[in-house]
């Protein structure tokens, strides 16, 4: 038995929610996993054939998000350690929170799930160790910008080689205190992935931190490989693009279910980064962004372009291949923009009040406004109860319509 779907639509930063309530119960170990066959980018993507090189072990990924729960089967030994700014998570960083609390946790699963066997998610860098920072979406969220600073610097001082951030705040400018934090980042050579944002959330194109110089910012694929309509956005800024239609994700306690949105994309491709960090230690930062848009598969115009970036995302490349070192981050300087662009004497206008939200996910029934924080990237959702261990299922849709700048309140996932 294959196992059955029951749907359930999630629209992150959007004036319309979707909640499903759900008792799911952990795959069966069986000739097919509804959950495992669904991971199509492991074999289409070259990520099980860079396995035969690494895992990703001894690198370490920080995940900016709504907090991960290490206590779903598929996230076991993952999280490593983690800390929480929102103010409502606990210290450990594993208490999910916010009104898209199980954001983090799908996109940690997607980044370094461990799987069972060969049931349940298995992540693109299975043995990479994860930290787990909780952070506040949403109008209600305390100055969500200073918490993303300040989430960056902790990540930076708990030895994080990556940082994946599923999140937009939906305008390309972002607050100075960004600056000190990815420079920060720089300094200590971090890779910092980002998602792109969905069109269907309102994100035509990419929003902070996306538009930041240095910032490996990841564009959506669907299915058949190419741009996505919805769970993508554009920009000059893309690197490299990944799927973001049809995954599958973890959600807190022992459930899964299916998702789009960029917030899923990056996930993917930070868990490339921590293959190629594993890989070839000997790299800086930027020749390991280097190696990811070096062997990426051209997909759009020739050269990079605002839809694919560098081409889309190929892991048995990236960290296989022989590519010539380079002295510059092939995304940008972010100290020299702050020297160009900061250097004026004259304290400047103060910014639009925006909540970064969480997500990268996918259309969403109504745009959310440019002045509004980051939000996540996530847009549809199919709740997934595998096989024939369903337990049960108690239904229940609630449909908030509470206005276009009330949805994750701030960070937007990107995905």
């Amino acid at each position: 038995m294959r196992g059955l779907q029951l749907r359930g639509l999630v629209a992150f930063g959007s004036a319309v929610s979707f909640t499903a309530l759900m008792l799911l119960a952990p795959a069966a170990t069986a000739h097919a996993d509804p959950v495992r066959d669904r991971e199509y980018w492991l074999a289409e993507y070259g990520i099980r054939t860079a396995w035969q090189q690494t895992r990703g072990a001894g690198v370490t990924v920080a995940v900016i998000d709504t907090g991960i729960d290490g206590g779903h089967p598929d996230l076991s030994g993952a999280v490593v350690g983690g800390t929480d700014f929102s103010g409502d998570g606990s210290r450990s960083g594993q208490k999910p929170v916010g009104e898209d609390a199980s954001h983090g946790t799908m996109v940690a699963s997607l980044l370094a799930g461990r799987g069972r066997g060969t049931a349940g998610i298995i992540g693109v860098a299975p043995d990479a160790s994860l930290l787990s920072i909780s952070v506040g979406f949403g109008d209600r969220a305390r100055n969500s910008d200073q918490q993303i600073a300040d989430a960056v610097v902790w990540a930076v001082d708990h030895d994080a080689d990556v940082i994946n951030m599923s999140l937009t705040r939906n305008t390309p400018d972002w607050p100075r205190s960004w600056d000190d934090a990815f420079q920060y980042a720089a300094d200590h050579d971090v890779v910092i992935v980002a998602a792109a944002g969905n069109r269907g959330s309102g994100t035509e194109a990419v929003g902070a931190p996306a538009t930041m110089p240095g910032v490996l910012t990841v564009a959506g694929l669907d299915r058949a490989g190419r741009a996505s309509v919805d769970a993508s956005a554009q920009g000059i800024t893309i690197a490299v693009a990944a799927p973001s239609e049809q995954l599958v994700g973890a959600v807190p306690g022992s459930g899964y279910v299916t998702w789009s949105g960029t917030s899923g994309a990056a996930p993917l491709v930070a868990g490339v980064v921590a293959l190629v960090r594993a890989a070839h230690p000997d790299l800086d930062a930027a020749n390991v962004i280097n190696r990811i848009t070096a062997t990426a598969t051209d997909a759009g115009a020739r050269g990079v372009d605002p839809i694919y970036g560098f081409g889309t995302l190929h892991a048995d490349r990236a960290v296989s291949e022989r590519v010539a070192k380079v002295q510059v981050n092939p995304m940008g300087d972010l100290a020299e923009w702050v020297l160009v662009h900061r250097r004026a004497t004259a304290e400047p206008a103060p910014l639009a009040t925006v909540t970064p939200q969480p997500g990268a996910t996918r259309a969403s029934a109504t745009p959310v406004p440019v002045a509004s924080e980051a939000l996540p990237a996530s847009t549809v959702r199919e709740v997934l109860v595998p096989g024939a261990l369903a337990l049960a299922f108690a239904g229940s849709l609630v449909v908030l319509c509470v206005g276009a700048r009330r949805h994750f309140g701030g960070l937007r996932r990107r995905e």
